[in-house]
């Protein structure tokens, strides 16, 4: 089994405004987990963040676009992790590996930022729409081009659309998240990433 990937976060510089626009973020995180996206309202997130309710709208238009903002910032944060992580990554195979550990590490490492992510970005058409349409389609990038290249490779079954398959992986990954956030049990929900990995591989090889 290869070995996991590191990554070293260092602490970046922020200024003030940086500083409140994340802590209101956090705020609503855990406001929307909790009570649910329809049920929070502006003023119960600036509570939560120990700000005015005005203070919020400096940074924010709107509850939509605090939630819009969250899966914004989540996603540029998840794709900037995953380039860096396979620099020197060359291997297709490894490279899905790292990209489903680190997918699976980001929510397993915030419960409520998974259950946003799992349930309430969901709970919207027009939210849908629109999260599929714009970052979700570069996240999905990067487990297309490793399959392609897997493919070129011989590794993979050519006659399956990588864009397919790239969905495939995606939504076993997703399906193992959303069970973690609905069970009782309580396990690192990264372990269970190699596995999906592996059942994936298995259905694409020759």
């Amino acid at each position: 089994m290869p070995a996991s990937v590191t990554i070293s976060r260092r602490p970046a510089k922020t200024s003030p405004a940086t500083d409140k626009r994340e802590l209101i973020l956090r705020a609503a995180i855990k406001l929307f987990a909790n009570r649910g996206f329809f049920h929070a309202q502006v003023a119960d997130v600036a509570r939560e963040a120990g700000i005015a309710a005005g203070t919020v709208y400096l940074y924010f238009e709107n509850k939509d676009d605090l939630l819009i903002s969250i899966f914004e910032r989540t996603m540029e944060q998840a794709m900037e992790e995953g380039r860096q992580a396979l620099t020197h990554v060359s291997d297709p195979i490894e490279r899905l590996r790292v990209l489903a550990r680190l997918h699976l590490a980001r929510l397993g490492e915030d419960r409520d930022l998974a259950v946003v992510f799992q349930v309430e970005l969901r709970q919207s058409i027009k939210f849908m729409e629109r999260f599929s349409s714009t970052l979700l389609q570069d996240y999905l990038r990067a487990m297309r081009d490793a399959i392609a290249d897997a493919q070129r490779a011989g590794q993979f079954r050519q006659e399956l659309s990588a864009t397919f398959a790239a969905k495939a992986l995606f939504g076993a990954l997703d399906e193992m998240a959303t069970n973690w956030i609905l069970s009782r049990k309580r396990y690192a929900l990264a372990g269970q990433a190699d596995d999906v990995v592996d059942l994936f591989v298995r259905g694409m090889t020759p």
